[in-house]
C-alpha cells in the first residue's frame, strides 16, 4: 500500500510540474490582446446557430449570419463594431472585457434604428470571442436566445445581408 501510494504521489508531482512548465508564465499585455481582437474580427462573417428562449423554454434552432467590417477602439473598454445589416455598415457601441485571453462583447440596451426586426427594441447580449469560434446570449423585448458559430474571413463579406 505504501509503495501505490508512493508512486501516486510521484506521478502527481512529475504531472503537476509538467503543467506547470507548460503553462505561459507571461500573459499577453492588453495591446496584444486587442490587436488580436481587431484582427480576428476584421472583414469576417460570424455564422453559426441560434436558440430562441422564451419563457424559460428553448425553441427550435435556427441559422444565423453576421457580417462584420471592423471593429474599433474607442477609448478604454469602449468599441464600435461596424455590422453590415441590410446592405448598410451600422456602427453599433459595445464593451469589451477580457476573460484572461478570451474577449466578451457587452450590449446593454441598445435600441437599433429603423423598423422591422432590429428597430424598436432595446437589446442585450454577452458574445464571447475565442479564437475562431463565438457564443453568447442576448435579449431583446419579451425574448432572447442563445447563439454559437464560427468566425471566416472574407473578402468581400459572403454576401450577408442581415
Amino acid at each position: 500500500m505504501r509503495n501505490l501510494l508512493a508512486i501516486f504521489t510521484c506521478t502527481l508531482a512529475i504531472f503537476a510540474g509538467t503543467v506547470l512548465r507548460a503553462a505561459d508564465p507571461t500573459p499577453p499585455s492588453a495591446d496584444d490582446l486587442e490587436a488580436k481582437f481587431k484582427a480576428a474580427m476584421t472583414d469576417v462573417i460570424m455564422s453559426g446557430r441560434w436558440v430562441p428562449v422564451k419563457n424559460g423554454a428553448l425553441g427550435a434552432e435556427k441559422e444565423d449570419k453576421y457580417a462584420i467590417v471592423s471593429v474599433e477602439k474607442v477609448s478604454g473598454s469602449s468599441w464600435v463594431i461596424n455590422a453590415r445589416m441590410r446592405n448598410v455598415v451600422m456602427p453599433i457601441p459595445v464593451k469589451v472585457m477580457w476573460a484572461g485571453d478570451t474577449a466578451v462583447m457587452i450590449v446593454d440596451n441598445l435600441q437599433l434604428p429603423s423598423a422591422g426586426n432590429y428597430g424598436g427594441t432595446a437589446y442585450s447580449a454577452r458574445v464571447m470571442i475565442y479564437e475562431n469560434t463565438y457564443a453568447g446570449t442576448w435579449s431583446g423585448g419579451d425574448h432572447g436566445g442563445l447563439l454559437s458559430g464560427l468566425i471566416t474571413k472574407s473578402a468581400s463579406n459572403g454576401g450577408v445581408t442581415r
